[in-house]
C-alpha cells in the first residue's frame, strides 16, 4: 500500500516592520500593474483619471435631470387630463337644458 503524501509546510517569521514594508511594495506594484493594465500607466494617468471622473460625474447628472423631467412631464400630462376632463365634464351640463 502506498501511504498518502503529507504536505509539510515551513512557517516564516518576519519583524512585523518588514512584513509591513514587504506588504506596501506588493500593494504598489499590484497598483501599477492594474493601472498599466487599463492604460493609465503614462504621465497623463492623473489628468485621465480626472477627466474620467468629470465624465461620470457629467452621467450621473444627466441621469438625474433626465429623470427628473420624466416626472415633471408625467405630472403635467396627468394635470392636462384632468383639466381636460373637467372641460368636457363642464361643457356638456352647461349644453344641456
Amino acid at each position: 500500500m502506498t501511504e498518502p503524501l503529507i504536505e509539510r509546510r515551513k512557517s516564516v517569521t518576519l519583524p512585523q516592520e518588514e512584513l509591513e514594508r514587504i506588504l506596501e511594495c506588493a500593494a504598489a506594484k499590484g497598483a501599477k500593474t492594474a493601472l498599466h493594465g487599463v492604460g493609465l500607466d503614462g504621465e497623463d494617468a492623473a489628468h485621465d483619471i480626472r477627466e474620467l471622473r468629470n465624465l461620470l460625474d457629467a452621467f450621473n447628472e444627466a441621469k438625474r435631470t433626465a429623470g427628473i423631467t420624466i416626472v415633471k412631464m408625467l405630472v403635467t400630462g396627468l394635470v392636462l387630463a384632468v383639466v381636460a376632463g373637467t372641460v368636457l365634464k363642464l361643457k356638456i351640463f352647461g349644453s344641456a337644458p
